[in-house]
């Protein structure tokens, strides 16, 4: 499995890959989903958008509970909840997340299966990493789980991929990353690590072809 590396370098083989979750293991919320939550604070739902994207990285880093982290959003929006109002958001919040893509998934089981490192490097707060663990049977196709929670570390920072390559020990060009924020995949590639930015899966098919990568998502 032979590619060239996407940082400029000449061709080496992928021995291990990582992928996010949010938008590359999963689809993206759906509009009604975030319509829903957005009428639990009477506020237009690209509103409710634009708070939700910006504010999410101390949860994400375990740096807040789930009722910190409502409560404040509450405040920012400009009203005042209840603690049951949280729990539902909890699982509001969880649910959305929850559309798996399978054609990733199945992807992620014959890259497990053919002896390559797998990882999943996921921004993923503590509710919806519990719900992935009893929930999606097929996470036992990585071999490592890095979570942002646990690290308290987030993506972008330089320091979760330097723990990863600790983690999964496998060089950085050996390495293929793939995440569907721009962000997150130019930190990868500061470090020498080979990263495609996802869009869908019949792009990233067509990156993998370029590369030479042979296991390939099915069509």
């Amino acid at each position: 499995m032979l590619g060239r590396n996407h940082n400029g370098g000449g061709s080496t083989e992928i021995q291990a890959v990582v992928l996010d979750f949010g938008e590359v293991l999963c689809f993206q919320p759906e509009p009604q989903a975030l319509s829903r939550m957005a009428r639990l604070f009477g506020i237009p739902p690209e509103e409710f958008l634009q708070c939700y994207i910006p504010t999410r990285g101390p949860y994400d880093q375990g740096l807040m509970t789930p009722e910190e982290y409502w409560m404040d959003f509450a405040r920012r929006s400009g009203v005042t909840i209840d603690t049951e109002l949280v729990e539902k958001l909890r699982i509001m919040d969880t649910a959305m997340w929850s559309r798996i893509n399978p054609e990733m998934t199945e992807w992620v089981g014959r890259l497990h299966g053919a002896g390559l490192t797998t990882a999943l490097l996921s921004n993923m707060q503590e509710d919806m990493a519990s719900h992935a663990r009893k929930s999606f049977d097929w996470l036992r196709h990585f071999d490592h789980q890095i979570l942002s929670c646990e690290l308290r570390l987030i993506k972008p920072d330089a320091e979760i991929f330097r723990r990863t390559i600790e983690r999964i020990r496998v060089k950085p060009e050996a390495t293929l990353f793939v995440d569907d924020r721009e962000a997150n995949v130019a930190a990868a590639r500061a470090l020498g690590v080979r990263a495609i930015q996802f869009e869908s899966t019949q792009l990233l098919r067509a990156e993998l072809q370029n590369m030479g990568f042979k296991i390939l998502p099915r069509e």
